[in-house]
């Protein structure tokens, strides 16, 4: 029946969807360790509160911790409720043209990001960023990293520092204790590798077919 309007095929993929949002948090919220892009933004969201993820929330933050557990249960009520009733209105919605939609959208985040602190600079940014945003879409440039890069790199440089100043300025520290350096080995794994298959890739394609 694939294919051919089974429900299983829809039913499938959103619950997939929907526990990979919940599953997500857990590395977040005990480790630290954002598993993608909407994790990275939160990791940031929290940081600039103060809030420092890990082994330690729950006992530094409970209501933190459990307002999120509890956000999950009632954000799944509201789903229920307002999509049942409201998915001929959804899919009218779909039914606006893109001409028509994107203005719209548009007209709606210009007026959010001016309304939070009546500054015209932010406006300038946020634009900025769109066409950026839309330059790294159009020339296949992926932005989950950037966002990665933008979140994790202050984390990044102040244990850096830390580090340094422990071994006294002594890079080697980073490759003498054993659990960095099983990081740093497979840092440098992950750098390589995709250099490395990309190129047997293009060696690969110069070589006729009936050579190979």
């Amino acid at each position: 029946m694939f294919g051919k309007g089974a429900i299983e095929g829809v039913a499938g993929p959103e619950s997939a969807n929907n526990a990979a949002t919940g599953g997500a948090f857990i590395p977040l919220l005990t480790f630290g360790i954002p598993a993608n892009v909407v994790m990275a933004l939160v990791l940031g969201a929290l940081l600039i509160h103060g809030i420092q993820p890990g082994p330690q929330l729950m006992r530094q933050h409970p209501q933190l911790f459990w307002g999120v557990v509890v956000s999950m249960h009632v954000g799944n009520i509201m789903l229920l409720v307002l999509n049942l009733p409201l998915i001929p209105l959804w899919v009218r919605i779909l039914r606006i043209p893109y001409s028509l939609l994107f203005p719209l959208v548009l007209l709606f985040c210009l007026i959010g990001v001016y309304s939070l602190n009546n500054n015209s600079v932010e406006i300038i940014v946020m634009v900025f960023f769109g066409i950026l945003g839309y330059l790294m879409k159009k020339f296949e440039y992926e932005a989950a990293p950037l966002v990665f890069a933008l979140v994790l790199c202050p984390i990044l440089e102040n244990a850096f520092r830390q580090s340094l100043m422990m071994s006294y300025g002594d890079l080697t520290v980073f490759f003498t204790r054993p659990i960095s350096l099983v990081f740093m080995l497979t840092g440098i794994l992950l750098f390589v590798l995709p250099v490395f298959t990309s190129v047997r890739k293009k060696m690969r394609a110069r070589i006729p077919p009936d050579e190979q």
